[in-house]
């Protein structure tokens, strides 16, 4: 049996056919399989465990995590979860499979209409506030990780990363964990990461679908982090006509540097998304205000924030004293190389402190970038 990738080691996973290799990604492989007892096809997503006795422990908490964290929420822009099992050495996740564009497709070619990237972002907001309602966050809200099917129903994926408020997988305080391009500051600088990194993750990448180019860039890796941290991009107004100030504030508002300046809760800022969407006239695909905060009428508590920074807004994060450079920055570089944007006005205080910024971490993004 071949695939994609060449000769497929397993017929079958559990009650699972395996058919062919739909794709690969940073934690596995996943197959188009079928699901002879419900007559279905489903996607499968496997690992194989190493040898190693510590990080075969370490890798499979990640993998069951990824399965407890979707296959807990019930939400219809949330990939569903189906089956979480063992074969051998191999561990797998069956799911529901999506059959669509990734919207990093949709955004490579022409710009999005503004309806579109308005509607796509809104029913994002509202999925994250269903995942956040239950204790989850994303941790990686990307173009990569969001499935539009059905003409534009979108879906998120991917909760490879994603921590859950009573999870027993800790990743190490002060390293990095995401793609770069969207990541909040405060993933950056490896300080403590709440619901509100995936407001800001949301809001840079609604920036890039309505300006259509990325809010931070940068010739290098370091140069894209720093801008992550102390950079800001004009509004999105500027790079198109049409985009109404209340949109720019929108975005404005979800990419703060400070968590605390941001939306505290993904479904007001999709309440916001579909106001203004229906100012311009477009179709909201997400439900009022009131479904979106009761998705999940059997959660109990909320998220608690953890404690606010307290930094100028306009200055942004620091690197956190205990940030681990190295480790964090070669999760970063690895198959990831940030892409170019529009030139950036460079003031004589911005290059000295880069410089400084440089010379501190210069060994560590050396490593890094080999």
């Amino acid at each position: 049996m071949n695939g994609m990738g060449g000769t497929i080691p397993f017929t079958h996973l559990g009650r699972y056919r395996v058919v062919r290799e739909l794709g690969r990604g940073a934690m596995g492989v996943v197959y188009l399989a079928e699901d002879d007892a419900l007559q279905r096809q489903v996607a499968v997503k496997t690992l194989l465990l190493p040898d190693d006795a510590a990080e075969r422990r370490h890798l499979e908490a990640r993998f069951q995590q990824e399965a407890k964290a979707a296959g807990g929420l019930n939400h219809p822009n949330i990939i569903t979860i189906h089956d979480l099992g063992r074969e051998g050495d191999w561990l797998y996740i069956a799911m529901e499979l999506l059959q669509g564009v990734e919207l990093r497709d949709r955004m490579a070619g022409e710009l999005l209409p503004l309806d579109e990237a308005l509607d796509i972002a809104a029913q994002v907001a509202a999925a994250l506030g269903a995942a956040h309602q239950r204790g989850v966050v994303h941790r990686d809200i990307k173009p990569g990780n969001i499935m539009l099917v059905g003409g534009g129903h979108a879906k998120i994926m991917d909760f490879g990363i994603a921590r859950m408020k009573t999870s027993q997988v800790r990743t190490q305080s002060g390293t990095m964990m995401g793609s770069p391009k969207y990541m909040s500051p405060e993933q950056v600088g490896g300080h403590p990461v709440d619901h509100r990194s995936d407001i800001f993750s949301l809001g840079s990448m609604l920036y890039e679908m309505v300006a259509g180019v990325p809010a931070f860039s940068g010739e290098n890796l370091g140069h894209l982090l720093n801008a992550i941290l102390h950079g800001q991009p004009p509004p999105a107004s500027q790079f198109r006509a049409g985009v109404p100030a209340r949109l720019d504030d929108i975005i404005g508002r979800a990419m703060q540097k400070n968590p605390a300046a941001r939306y505290q809760d993904a479904a007001e800022m999709a309440r916001d998304l579909g106001e203004c969407l229906v100012g311009l006239g477009g179709t909201r695909s997400i439900p009022p205000r009131a479904a979106v905060a009761n998705v999940d009428p059997y959660a109990t508590t909320a998220i608690t924030p953890v404690p606010e920074l307290a930094l100028p807004e306009a200055n942004g994060l620091p690197l956190a004293r205990q940030f681990e450079s190295s480790t964090g920055l070669r999760r970063l570089v690895e198959g990831t190389q940030p892409e170019g944007g529009p030139a950036r006005a460079r003031s004589w205080g911005w290059v000295a402190w880069l410089c400084a910024y440089l010379a501190a971490t210069a060994a560590a993004i050396a490593i890094a970038l080999k």
